[in-house]
């Protein structure tokens, strides 16, 4: 029982002090009211124009694709640390390479897809494709 007290006061503990330290800010802190402040943009910035914008595709997938890769790093960093000891230890070395392998190639499938969607090709814009004729016909 001892050990859910334990568990029960660091959880007060835990929530307590944020509290605390936003109830003494918010005492302490200078109350300076501006019309800028009360703006949407934090920066104090007059919006114009709608906030509804269209965004090219192509950054949310290069997004998509960079997470994707970043956590295969990330899943192969334990791998690495553990081959080395494994080895040493005996373990056949296919029985240590297959899984990380067969992981590896699924994601190079995943990108040979994305590849020949063009999820990884930007489109060119009509302004840069004009500039690069001119470009060439001089």
């Amino acid at each position: 029982m001892s050990d859910w007290i334990a568990i029960g006061a660091l959880a007060v503990v835990g929530i307590a002090i944020p509290l605390g330290m936003m109830a003494v800010s918010a005492l302490l802190r200078p109350s300076v009211p501006e019309q800028g402040k009360r703006t949407i943009y934090e920066s104090g910035e007059i919006p114009t124009g709608s906030a509804h914008i269209r965004f090219n595709i192509q950054y949310y997938m290069v997004a998509l694709l960079f997470l994707v890769f970043d956590i295969e790093t990330v899943l192969l960093f334990p791998w690495a640390v553990v081959y080395r000891p494994a080895l040493e230890a005996g373990v056949p070395m296919l029985q240590i390479l297959w899984p990380m392998l067969a992981f590896v190639g699924i994601l190079t499938i995943g990108l040979v897809w994305a590849w020949r969607n063009g999820a990884v090709e930007w489109m060119q814009s009509p302004r840069a494709a004009r500039r690069k004729t001119e470009r060439d016909q001089l």
